[in-house]
């Protein structure tokens, strides 16, 4: 068996990293026909996940984002390829949730 562990730090507070955690889970489980489970705490949530021949968690906190899969041993061989889409895609997902807002346009005044 293989093990894929992800940290990554982020900024946005427990809420909106909530919104990421799901959609996350959602893309997951479109693409790649995991099943996950929403456990919502006090201080972070796990998203627990799951397919024939993976399984794992994402601990959801306020201030980082912990990954844990155990892949089977047929999966095993494509742990790095699967640790890179994983990556990928949660980096994807923090990048557009923590963009900096656009700023309203500059008003000229006359003097």
């Amino acid at each position: 068996m293989a093990d894929i562990r992800i940290h990554r730090n982020h900024q946005l507070g427990l809420p909106k990293a909530r919104k990421v955690a799901w959609k996350w889970a959602e893309e997951v489980e479109q693409k790649f026909g995991m099943a996950c489970t929403v456990i919502e705490g006090e201080l972070s949530d796990t998203v627990e996940f799951t397919r024939s021949g993976v399984n794992g968690k994402l601990i959801v906190a306020a201030d980082h984002f912990d990954l844990d899969a155990k892949l089977g041993f047929l999966l095993g061989a494509f742990s790095r390829t699967i640790e890179t889409e994983i990556t990928k895609n949660l980096d994807t997902l923090l990048e557009g949730s923590q963009a900096a807002p656009k700023k309203a346009a500059a008003r000229k005044t006359r003097k």
